[in-house]
């Protein structure tokens, strides 16, 4: 069965969902690929990296809303066993990000690369729309850091990725994670990871049935 995430890497309910899949994935026996799609929370450039809760502050109503925000995404991220520090987390632009990921997928390490740009972003504080810190993530991954740095500053893959945001756009997905089991079976949002497998076990049975028909 064919997975696909759509997700961001920015995104606390994204990195929540994919924790939450990979322990869902442990206890799965079924046959499983895993395919990351880009997504963005938002595109606009970033001309410097300010920080996160300040940004978010600014975008929904003041300090304290965002505070509140911060705190109960924190608290179920906790509950799964990760860490978000928003205190050091900086707002970027992700498409680079994006393309760092399909790199990753053409060497075999696209879960790596993924989970490297999680940790990044929510526990270590680096800029992930910054060319310099995304190749030295992908040397930390055990990838060429230098191959990695001339990919990114090259045109690979834009083309690609720009198309695969086309796509999530044409397929109505307007909120993350969103995991697309078989090609056409749609589970939203950071499911909890009896939900996922419950799905994945009906999805089987389903394409076993159709198989049959």
């Amino acid at each position: 069965m064919e997975i696909e995430i759509y997700a961001d890497v920015i995104c606390p309910w994204c990195y929540i969902g994919k924790r939450r899949l990979d322990e869902a994935l442990a206890s799965y026996e079924g046959e499983v690929t895993v395919r990351y799609r880009p997504f963005q929370l938002d595109p606009s450039p970033v001309p410097e990296p300010l920080p996160l809760v300040e940004a978010l502050a600014a975008k929904f109503g003041g300090p304290e809303r965002a505070r509140q925000m911060v705190d109960h995404v924190t608290q179920v991220a906790a509950g799964d066993g990760l860490r978000l520090d928003y205190d050091r987390a900086v707002i970027a632009n992700t498409f680079d990000a994006h393309r760092l990921v399909s790199y990753a997928t053409d060497h075999g390490r696209a879960a790596e690369m993924v989970e490297a740009l999680y940790q990044a972003h929510f526990n270590q504080g680096v800029d992930v729309g910054s060319r310099q810190a995304l190749a030295a993530l992908a040397g930390t991954i055990g990838l060429d850091a230098a191959d990695a740095r001339r990919f990114l500053d090259s045109d690979e893959r834009v083309a690609d990725v720009e198309a695969q945001l086309a796509t999530a756009r044409d397929l109505g997905i307007t909120g993350v994670p969103m995991f697309v089991l078989a090609g056409k079976y749609a589970v939203s949002g950071a499911q909890e990871t009896s939900t996922l497998l419950a799905a994945l076990a009906e999805v089987e049975q389903r394409e076993a049935a159709a198989g049959q028909a």
